[in-house]
């Protein structure tokens, strides 16, 4: 089957092992801040609704989850964010989107821009990569499901797609079917690792060698990067020992 989705899952164990939670908070605290401009009412905010799942999966205490909501409501002043998107190539040639909140746009770019020269990618122009990625719900369930026991849920749920790979099972959802999909799951008891809105690729690239390093090695600069709030990328991450990339 295919992996081409996988950098979500390894972005999630990256994450766990790494224990940046001041940085995680962070990141959570900026999104909610951009979903409440729209509506500080999670009910009828789907954007809100998955900011605030991640911040209750990382245990975020509820005042910094109260104050980025009046930030973004203007009930509290604040920091004035502007969500923009980079898209570029890694070594390679695979298709790389990536998502900054920034006060900053000028230090957000030049930022972008040296990690792709500096990792041997390169930057590409507005349109160049994004028509390859459609808005998707996901969820990600690390050993507590089988891909044939998601599939029985997750379609009867109204899901699109399902992926599987060693434990790890991907179910991809339409936006306006997320939260249906993922409340099917939480009644039958089944514990989701992730679960949020993200970018799918609709074709992947495989890369091996010195190519798969060198462009693994980039996505991770890039998702370390403060401004960056999310990296997604094409590359067929069906082979397992891509993940070990990120602790050389």
């Amino acid at each position: 089957m295919s992996g081409h989705n996988k950098w979500s899952t390894i972005k999630y164990k990256k994450g766990a092992a790494d224990a940046k939670r001041g940085k995680l908070f962070s990141r959570i605290i900026k999104e909610i801040t951009m979903a409440a401009k729209d509506s500080g009412d999670p009910a009828g905010n789907p954007r809100l609704r998955a900011a605030l799942l991640a911040a209750k999966t990382a245990n975020m205490p509820k005042d910094n989850i109260d104050r980025a909501i009046k930030r973004g409501t203007g009930e509290l002043e604040g920091v004035n964010y502007e969500q923009l998107y980079y898209e570029g190539y890694t070594p390679g040639g695979a298709a790389v989107l990536v998502e900054v909140l920034t006060e900053n746009k000028n230090r957000a770019a030049s930022e972008v821009r040296h990690t792709f020269a500096k990792h041997g990618g390169n930057m590409g122009e507005p349109g160049s990569v994004a028509w390859n990625f459609s808005k998707k719900g996901s969820l990600v369930f690390e050993g507590t499901i089988t891909e044939d026991e998601a599939m029985e849920i997750a379609l009867d749920a109204g899901a699109e797609d399902i992926t599987a790979s060693g434990d790890t099972v991907e179910v991809h959802t339409a936006i306006a079917d997320f939260d249906v999909v993922k409340e099917a799951f939480e009644k039958a008891g089944i514990t989701y690792a992730t679960a949020e809105i993200t970018f799918v690729p609709s074709s992947s690239l495989e890369l091996e060698g010195r190519e798969l390093s060198s462009a693994m090695k980039l996505l991770d600069a890039l998702d370390d990067l403060d401004d960056v709030q999310k990296v997604w990328s094409n590359i067929d991450f069906s082979d397992e020992s891509a993940a070990g990339l990120f602790n050389e």
